[in-house]
């Protein structure tokens, strides 16, 4: 499984996303609204209230954008401890304009709720906590702390205090209630959004040593008839050298270089050409090239295909490909000392099923296999046994969001006795993939035929 640094895919980095010039607009339409608020106010309703420090508080949110908007770029990324200034500012600013104007007794005391709903989107716990705490402490304080509304006839306008308090309640739980929401929410959409770019990076890396394989390996096929030319061309001279020592080692030296260079090329390259028919393979055959890198790291991984000898050739994608070897990887990892990789197919569909002899999935996260960032505690033994492991849950959901790309239905489970009878001792992991034969079938009527695309390096 690809390794991702997870300062790379942290979602604390969400504060320093936000561009001055959202905040500068989002203001400008708090300060539209509020200037309108205050003109019903006056001669809509011709309320008595203290409009000159109304205006004043909104003057102040006016220059300070005014501020922003020609001392700094438009485009400036603002940092997490600006972010939570601006928003702190707009509360306090808000707060003072509830103050004189009724406090909870203003209908419009629940935009309170506004800004701590935004703090809960783009900044960190720590930071979300604090707009919070100075919001319902704010809240509070308006409670008894305010100038009341009056009318031309110096009517106060209040509630009843059931209501006020009320009022009171729903703010606090609002505040409380959407900032949970809302990071629950944005916390979900940022894993997803991580994890998908770490699964396309890994498909990327993989088709990338694809192509850097087929290349090789075309390099490997074109060269192949000079290096054999060179090396009998330098036999020949050898023969006809016998009688000048210095030379003919010269010409050893030659074919030695030219067989070390047909070693390095065919090393570096298995598959040959890049031909049509290689892209696709008999089943089992995938099935064995995904597990290859793990066949020497200690486990015992047996094969069986219950079924014809290779069974029906399918694509051989990259996500096919890295997907098994993620599951097998990720079998490997956990098992005791064997796993076991089973090829089935019929008619209708391909089954793949992947066992180990470990102690297989814990039960409480069985139905949330797949989705990234799964973290659970380990025990001291855990740690002692794979101590450079910090699992995130990224390699299974790599894995799966690959091949359910390719049409595969992927299932988790534990294995139960009587599965795992015939498997030693262990009651492992069991992950079973299946695809429609129709799919692959599909793929396959396009054929193999024409001209084999050019290699690009």
């Amino acid at each position: 499984m690809t390794d991702f640094s997870t300062e790379l895919l942290s979602s604390d980095r969400r504060g320093n996303w936000i561009r001055l010039r959202t905040i500068i607009l989002v203001r400008w339409i708090a300060i539209i609204g509020q200037v309108s608020a205050l003109l019903v106010a006056q001669f809509g309703f011709g309320l008595e209230i203290e409009y000159g420090l109304c205006y004043l508080a909104v003057g102040v949110s006016v220059i300070g954008n005014l501020v922003a908007l020609f001392v700094f770029p438009e485009n400036k990324l603002l940092s997490e401890t600006e972010n939570m200034f601006m928003i702190l500012f707009d509360i306090l600013q808000l707060g003072f304009l509830l103050f004189l104007t009724g406090g909870l007794n203003n209908p419009f005391s629940f935009l309170v709720v506004g800004p701590v709903t935004v703090s809960a989107l783009v900044l960190s716990v720590r930071s979300s906590l604090i707009v919070a705490t100075l919001a319902i402490a704010m809240v509070t304080l308006l409670l008894n702390f305010h100038l009341p509304l009056r009318m031309q006839e110096f009517f106060i306008l209040r509630i009843p205090d059931v209501f006020l308090y009320g009022n009171w309640g729903a703010i606090v739980i609002a505040i409380m209630f959407s900032s949970l929401y809302s990071r629950r929410v944005v916390t979900e959409m940022s894993s997803m959004a991580d994890a998908l770019a770490a699964t396309q990076m890994a498909l990327a890396r993989e088709q990338k040593l694809t192509d850097l394989g087929g290349v090789v390996a075309a390099a490997a096929h074109e060269l192949g008839t000079p290096l054999a030319t060179i090396k009998l061309t330098s036999s020949e001279l050898m023969e006809e050298l016998d009688d000048n020592p210095e030379l003919r080692d010269d010409a050893a030296l030659i074919r030695e270089q030219a067989d070390r260079c047909r070693d390095i090329l065919r090393s570096m390259g298995r598959a040959g050409k890049d031909d049509l028919h290689l892209r696709r393979a008999p089943f089992s055959a995938v099935i064995e090239e995904a597990a290859e890198p793990h066949l020497d790291r200690g486990k015992a991984i047996y094969f069986e295909h219950l079924g014809l000898v290779d069974g029906p050739e399918i694509p051989r994608p990259a996500e096919i490909v890295h997907g098994l070897r993620n599951l097998i990887q990720n079998a490997v990892d956990f098992a005791r000392t064997t796993v076991w990789v089973e090829t089935e197919w019929d008619e209708e569909r391909l089954f793949v099923r992947i066992m180990d002899d470990g102690k297989g999935f814990p039960p409480h996260l069985i139905g949330r296999i797949g989705d990234p960032f799964i973290r659970r505690r380990r025990s001291e033994k855990e740690r002692s046994q794979r101590p450079g492991y910090e699992g995130m849950g990224l390699g299974l959901f790599i894995a799966k969001t690959l091949l359910e790309r390719t049409g595969a239905e992927l299932n988790f489970a534990n294995g139960t006795n009587e599965e795992m009878d015939h498997k030693d001792e262990g009651l492992g992991a069991i992950v079973e993939v299946v695809w429609l034969r129709a799919k692959f079938d599909a793929d396959a009527s396009n054929g193999a035929l024409g001209q084999n695309p050019r290699l690009k390096a």
